[in-house]
């Protein structure tokens, strides 16, 4: 029997190791190694106010496929569920917009959509954008910011880009590559679009509404891992750190423990047929260092950015604004003209109806998001901080002020890579190193993008290389 060890028992560790039992049957005996005490990653399902709440990522891009498949493959089609028609504002310009629909991550189909949210001169420059002559990309990946800066002027990009970017990768456009985070946008432009607002005028659905844009499942979405790790049959072991890898003969040793401390000696090592590896790219750096050198320089370059989520749950019955969340810009104040800590509120009782059905009887359920790249700010606070800064910006934002009956901090330390122009030639760097080692895979949020559906799709494609390599 073959062995594989999994590296990371998040989404794409987790799935990975389904993948393999599916494709492999039993023929493999799978061990899913985590470093912390439970599986999970950027998942996690925790209990606010006594309702299970997702602290990390809340929910999936439901126009690609690979999530919806995976979720129906599992069994688990039943507790899928779709936002209601409760529609997101934006803090732009010093005011509370709409956001505006018929745009692509901000970039407008038409100077029309964005008008409420930019000044006069703003949407002049939207308007012209058209007239600029055509987009010249060339051959390597471009800075988004610069690009858009000299397209639509400043005024798109900080009141609107920027925050639905910031709300992804925590990172604002200028800091970002055009075809790292918006791929179709690219395509469209070297299809022949003469325009960014003409390519993405192409990337609109024609029907807006029809398809629901985002998922995630009732009970949260922590209930996905284990249903894979428990159809994967893999054994999992938590809070066990793999500290090195090393090519043998006849496949890998793995060295697990801790980092060498007297009162913690490391376990025995293992020995495994092949090795996947799910994890951040610090983790993925350093147990590449000795076995793909290219690879490991190449995670080594990936800049992160840390942020928090603050969960509150507020007494039944509190009223929140008709939408399903406030995005922030970077910089924005209130009327006294002090600046907001968090960048974005998820109204969750507004925006999910899983939730929304329990503001009667139950608590009214409130996300605050806090970190942007390079800009710690409140993240600097301890908890107790972090969420009286939450709970101000929400009385300042919304009128809410009632106090929370529970609240939850989680910190995302260096959780979101950042998708910078060089990105895409770094993770072809890794992927061809990678590809010269016989039983080695990579697979995860650094690789081709950050949302659930593309880490889903790197474990696809991770287990497909193992299992054709073990079975040859």
């Amino acid at each position: 029997m073959k062995q594989v060890a999994v590296v990371g028992g998040g989404i794409s560790g987790l799935t990975t190791a389904y993948r393999l039992r599916r494709l492999l049957g039993d023929r493999v005996e799978i061990t899913v190694f985590e470093s912390t005490p439970a599986i999970g990653g950027k998942l996690r399902t925790a209990e606010v106010g006594g309702v299970g709440y997702d602290v990390g990522a809340e929910a999936f891009l439901a126009r690609r496929p690979e999530m919806l498949d995976l979720v129906a493959e599992v069994g688990l089609a039943d507790r899928l569920v779709h936002p209601t028609k409760a529609r997101a504002k934006i803090h732009a310009g010093g005011s509370v917009q709409g956001l505006p629909p018929g745009t692509v991550m901000g970039v407008p189909g038409s100077a029309d959509t964005v008008a409420g949210v930019l000044s006069d001169d703003g949407r002049r420059a939207v308007e012209k954008e058209r007239s600029l002559g055509p987009v010249e990309l060339g051959e390597a990946d471009v800075p988004l910011g610069p690009l858009l800066r000299a397209r639509f002027g400043d005024e798109l990009v900080d009141r609107l880009v920027d925050p639905l970017l910031g709300g992804v990768y925590a990172g604002g456009a200028d800091g970002l590559g055009l075809r790292a985070t918006m791929p179709g946008l690219a395509d469209a432009v070297a299809a022949g679009a003469g325009s960014l607002t003409e390519a993405a005028s192409s990337l609109l659905p024609k029907t807006p509404g029809t398809t629901p844009v985002f998922g995630t499942l009732a009970g949260g979405l922590q209930g996905l891992l284990q249903r894979l790790l428990d159809l994967s049959g893999a054994r999992l072991r938590t809070s066990a750190t793999v500290r090195s890898l090393t090519r043998t003969t006849t496949g890998w040793r793995l060295d697990i423990g801790a980092a060498a401390p007297a009162h913690a000696p490391a376990d025995s090592p293992i020995g495994v047929d092949a090795v996947v590896l799910a994890v951040p790219a610090p983790a993925a750096r350093k147990l590449l260092d000795g076995v793909a050198p290219a690879a490991s320089v190449a995670f080594g370059e990936v800049e992160l950015a840390s942020m928090a989520v603050v969960a509150l749950a507020l007494p039944p019955g509190t009223e929140l604004p008709e939408a399903s969340g406030i995005l922030i810009g970077a910089g924005e104040r209130d009327a006294e003209g002090v600046l907001y800590a968090a960048k974005a509120f998820t109204f969750s009782s507004n925006k999910w109806a899983h939730y929304g059905g329990r503001r009667n009887h139950g608590p009214v359920l409130v996300r605050g998001s806090v970190g942007r790249f390079r800009e710690p700010g409140a993240l600097n606070g301890d908890d107790d901080a972090l969420v009286l800064a939450v709970r101000d910006d929400l009385a300042r934002l919304a009128g809410v002020t009632a106090t929370p009956i529970d609240t939850l901090v989680t910190r995302w330390g260096g959780g979101l890579p950042q998708y910078g122009a060089g990105h895409l030639e770094r993770v072809a760097r890794i992927e061809a190193a990678v590809a010269d080692v016989p039983g080695l895979a990579v697979a995860g949020a650094t690789l081709h993008g950050v949302g659930l559906p593309a880490c889903v799709a790197t474990a696809d494609a991770a287990a497909r290389r193992i299992a054709a390599q073990l079975t040859m």
